[in-house]
């Protein structure tokens, strides 16, 4: 029984994640343009928003790229540029351990803003709220994934998660079988990062997916009202 949920967790569930953020994504996009937004609530309390907002992107930006390239990069490729399995492990805990702190930091700063002043909570929906504290969950458990890495410094466990990963992407049926052993706060942390992918689609993190690069090439314009000019007797009926 065991088996069958880890099979099904982690080698079905991210074919059912990765295909409602693509799907649900393209129907969003194409039906409901106007909810493409990060409904930004900048003109309340903007100083925390401004410092929880760098930081949680800063962060997230680097984490986002750093697992990217840690997890899908083949072995062999890294194996041909001499980097070893050790190093590579102690670069990914230095790296995204500042990154994750730096992107926790942030997010506990847009989180407490989004808790705790009303006129913010007034104006927040209720994915808005879910999506930033699954968003902090997130980042907590990919820090506490740290202390057991640094158990396994011969990057042998960050094996098993590579391989995982690029066993999805190339359909391999047994990708969920090389993380059984793993710690389950990986685990935990690969479950809950499938189901922030599953939600995307339906929350503002949408907006990750576009760039205002329009503007760039965009003519200007400007918007010029004036009064329409009556006839001298009208406007004297007017004013009379």
């Amino acid at each position: 029984m065991l088996h069958f949920f880890h099979t099904l967790i982690f080698g079905v569930y991210p074919y059912i994640a990765l295909t409602v953020l693509a799907l649900g994504s393209i129907i969003r996009y194409d039906r409901e343009p106007y909810t493409w937004r990060a409904s930004s609530s900048q003109l309340l309390r903007r100083k925390q928003l401004m410092w929880g907002s760098v930081l949680f992107h800063v962060g997230v930006l680097f984490i986002f790229l750093g697992h990217f390239v840690g997890l899908l990069t083949p072995i062999a490729v890294w194996d041909a540029l001499g980097v070893s399995h050790s190093f590579k492990q102690v670069v990914a805990m230095t790296a995204g351990g500042i990154a994750g702190a730096m992107a926790i930091i942030g997010a506990t700063m847009l989180a407490h803003r989004r808790l705790f002043d009303p006129r913010v909570r007034a104006t927040s929906s209720t994915t808005d709220t879910l999506i930033i504290l699954l968003l902090w969950a997130q980042l907590f458990l990919g820090l506490a994934t740290i202390p057991f890495s640094m158990q396994h410094l011969d990057g042998h466990e960050m094996v098993k998660l590579m391989d995982w990963a690029q066993g999805i992407f190339t359909f391999n049926l047994a990708a969920s079988s090389y993380i059984t052993d793993v710690a389950f706060v990986f685990k935990l942390h690969l479950f809950l990062g499938l189901t922030i992918l599953l939600l995307f689609p339906f929350t503002r993190l949408v907006h990750m997916l576009s760039a205002p690069v329009r503007y760039i090439w965009r003519t200007g314009y400007q918007v010029v009202r004036k009064k329409d000019r009556l006839p001298v007797h009208i406007r004297r009926e007017v004013t009379e």
